[in-house]
């Protein structure tokens, strides 16, 4: 292939194509008034036939604005906000915007290098899945650009929207539905620091105690913000080992599948001599076996929910929103009364 017929296609070769001025072309592919209908179509039928793309970023300086949405994963390898992002995208969709993804590697001050490079790409708006942006910074792009945090904040700040699930139902039906199968020494795995993790731990322990059973409540935890995938093995492998637990409630599916993995390694079956609980249901939870039981967080409505509040910013809301869906425990094979454990 030659230099030439690799170059990208101009507006400038679309006008010479279809025999009209620049600013004929520039009219027809924003959809503005002030040509006719069949120069128009003459116009696009170039501009598809020489395979011609537009320059977003142009269009946004002259325009004044991008259609782009950015979007900040705190964990790519976390299915849950994936599976968040998958909402955003369909709601960024449907209100005519395209979703730019970075991610933040579990790492906050990575965090705000990506949040700064969206930026600069004039993004009109940011969904942060995960709590991990410093205060300061979320309360800069409070002040600078529509921004919706999709996790638990530690308070609220001004000018940003949350989407939050009501994490203390949900620790609590995990905890109730151990004690209904008949487990008393059910144990706690807790992967992080972050407001949404302590909110379950402290739900646990409180619900434990109004079961009567708050001697027999234990927190393994992974008490750092940014613990390594070693770090949560450990704690899981603690947990499996005390021979009187019966019974896990992880903070979230990741942790619940280090359980599953430590207990396999313990020669500890699954749910005959060990029930496990996971927080998300998040496609590991309908794939892994024993299926996990787990608390849902309804993963699509939160994403789409975080685009329907970013097209109320931009229409001019100016009042915070903060929104706290219910949770629902969805029970699966990895939980069973303790009668039936394998001696």
């Amino acid at each position: 292939m030659t230099p030439a017929a690799a170059r990208r296609p101009t507006i400038l070769d679309v006008a010479a194509r279809a025999g009209v001025s620049k600013s004929a072309v520039s009219l027809a592919l924003r959809g503005s008034p002030g040509i006719s209908d069949a120069t128009r179509a003459r116009i696009l039928t170039c501009a598809e036939d020489l395979g011609y793309r537009g320059n977003r970023l142009a269009r946004a300086l002259v325009e004044g604005r991008s259609a782009l949405v950015g979007v900040v994963l705190n964990d790519l390898s976390n299915p849950y906000h994936t599976e968040i992002v998958a909402g955003i995208e369909d709601g960024a969709t449907a209100m005519g915007a395209t979703t730019l993804l970075t991610h933040g590697q579990r790492d906050p001050h990575r965090t705000v290098l990506q949040v700064e490079m969206l930026l600069g790409l004039n993004v009109e708006g940011l969904v942060l899945v995960g709590s991990r942006v410093p205060v300061d910074a979320l309360e800069r792009l409070g002040r600078t650009l529509p921004t919706i945090v999709v996790g638990r904040l530690e308070a609220p700040v001004p000018g940003v929207d949350t989407i939050a699930n009501d994490d203390e139902a949900g620790a609590r039906s995990a905890v109730h539905h151990l004690a209904a199968l008949g487990h008393e020494h059910v144990a706690h795995v807790s992967s992080s620091t972050r407001p949404a993790a302590l909110s379950r731990r402290r739900a646990y322990l409180a619900t434990m105690d109004d079961l009567g059973l708050g001697d027999r409540a234990v927190v393994h935890a992974r008490d750092r913000l940014d613990g390594t995938e070693e770090d949560l093995d450990e704690v899981a492998r603690r947990a499996v080992a005390d021979p009187r637990t019966t019974a896990v409630f992880a903070s979230n599916d990741v942790a619940a599948l280090a359980v599953l993995d430590a207990a396999s390694a313990a020669g500890r079956s699954l749910p005959g001599d060990l029930s496990v609980v996971g927080y998300d249901n998040s496609t590991i939870s309908r794939i892994v076996r024993p299926r996990l039981t787990s608390v849902d967080q309804p993963r699509p409505l939160m994403g789409t929910l975080a685009a329907e509040m970013l097209a109320e910013r931009l229409a001019g809301r100016t009042t915070d929103r903060h929104e706290v869906l219910p949770p629902t425990l969805v029970v699966r094979d990895s939980t069973a009364p303790p009668a039936a454990r394998v001696v």
